[in-house]
């Protein structure tokens, strides 16, 4: 698959693909705080005060997601979904 994609009006099942080919070509590390999606964030990310009220329900189900930039709804990575929550919150990404 050539990367990145459109996220938005992307069929889940193409993006579920996109984020496992994001994990592979990062060796396995996250897009934002580069360590390990297999193992949980540093503590510096969990530890952040995160307003969940900004998030959906079930925000937390997967722990890996897709990142994509919401200004031109291109992906850019897999990452942690605590990464994903600071991104969004405090970064605007």
């Amino acid at each position: 698959m050539k990367l990145p994609i459109k996220y938005t009006h992307t069929h889940p099942q193409v993006r579920r693909e996109a984020r496992e080919q994001y994990i592979k070509e990062q060796d396995g590390d996250c897009y934002w705080c580069k360590s390990s999606l297999k193992q949980h964030p540093p503590k510096e990310i969990i530890d952040q005060d995160i307003d969940w009220d900004f998030f959906p329900d079930n925000f937390l189900k997967w722990p890996v997601h897709l990142q994509h930039d919401h200004a031109t709804d291109l992906t850019e990575g897999a990452v942690h979904a605590y990464c994903n929550a600071v991104m969004w919150q405090y970064h605007g990404r």
